[in-house]
């Protein structure tokens, strides 16, 4: 039974939808809701279908990645709040709802996981400026790497000729959804509340840099626009794949998981961060993404990162349209 006490209160469930909504997602579409659990002990993840991007994620892989980084967010606001966060993903198997319930009614542990992260959360930004040519320090690597492996996910920092493989395919795949008419107006319409970032006019801006929507000319080789101003991006940039053995829904989730958990310990450190999605999007060059070396696996995301200004904030959707309070 549970006690009074361990009912979240309303303040509790908006600190906690607030800081779920502040997950990165594709197009920015932040394709989530959230809901209490009957007894308010917990909360309910639930996709938004109205969210989706269907052109450039058929299978909802990117989807459940966005929704799996906001269940993280959950999980370090509930350590925040004092309450041990206990997930259960996909209760009702693939394709149902919730996607996850978080039974938050047990007090934390003696050691609050990630209670260090918190203000992590509303810190991280996806950064999509040129970065410093600095390394990214050992120490933090092998965080990175622990903190992937917690959620089943392993994060490889590539050497220089995954790399140069990884950005040539990014560039290949960018070609190809270039000539893609459904996918760019898929993209258009998400952008249409935007008609600028960071003062570039959109028309300026490359258009397949997913959810970073920057040009990603300093990467793949592709010439400026125009009335782009030109940036020196660093000579290399430091990549890393998030990948997992299996493919399926929790695999995705568990990805968000660990993308969310690896951002947040780098911008705990200073770093910056943004994801590389276009090599993802197509199938044959997402298997091509992978170290045949390394065995079989999917890698889910290539992640950047490296020292640089922080990104822009990018628009939330209000706590009231994400955050369900309807009973029954």
């Amino acid at each position: 039974m549970i006690t009074e006490s361990a009912a979240l209160t309303a303040a509790d469930l908006h600190l906690l939808a607030e800081a779920g909504g502040r997950a990165p997602s594709l197009h920015n579409s932040q394709p989530w809701r959230f809901r209490p659990t009957p007894d308010r002990s917990g909360l309910e993840v639930h996709a938004d279908p109205a969210r989706a991007v269907p052109a450039v994620d058929p299978d909802g892989r990117a989807m459940h990645i966005s929704i799996g980084a906001a269940l993280f967010n959950l999980r370090v606001a509930a350590a925040h709040l004092g309450r041990d966060a206990a997930v259960r993903l996909l209760p009702a198997g693939e394709g149902a709802q919730p996607r996850a319930v978080v039974d938050l009614s047990a007090p934390v542990r003696e050691k609050r996981p990630f209670g260090d992260l918190y203000p992590a959360v509303a810190a991280r930004r996806s950064s999509r400026q040129p970065f410093a040519n600095r390394d990214v320090p050992e120490a933090f690597v092998a965080e990175f790497i622990t903190a992937a492996q917690a959620e089943g996910v392993t994060f490889t920092m590539l050497e220089e000729h995954g790399v140069r493989r990884v950005l040539a395919l990014t560039s290949e795949a960018e070609d190809r959804i270039a000539a893609d008419a459904a996918r760019e107006a898929e993209t258009r319409s998400w952008l249409r509340l935007e008609p600028s970032v960071d003062g570039i006019p959109l028309a300026a801006l490359g258009s397949h840099d997913r959810d970073a929507r920057v040009p990603m000319r300093g990467f793949t080789g592709h010439p400026p626009h125009p009335s782009t101003p030109a940036e020196r991006f660093e000579a290399l940039p430091q990549l890393a794949t998030l990948a997992t053995h299996f493919d399926g829904q929790a695999d995705w989730l568990r990805t968000g998981q660990a993308l969310e958990r690896v951002w947040l310990l780098a911008t705990a450190h200073g770093l910056r961060a943004s994801v590389l999605h276009q090599a993802v999007e197509i199938p044959d060059t997402r298997w091509r993404l992978r170290d045949p070396a390394e065995g079989p696996g999917h890698v889910q995301l290539v992640l950047r990162v490296g020292y640089g200004p922080p990104g822009a904030a990018t628009p939330r959707r209000p706590v009231e349209d994400v955050l369900d309070l309807r009973e029954g």
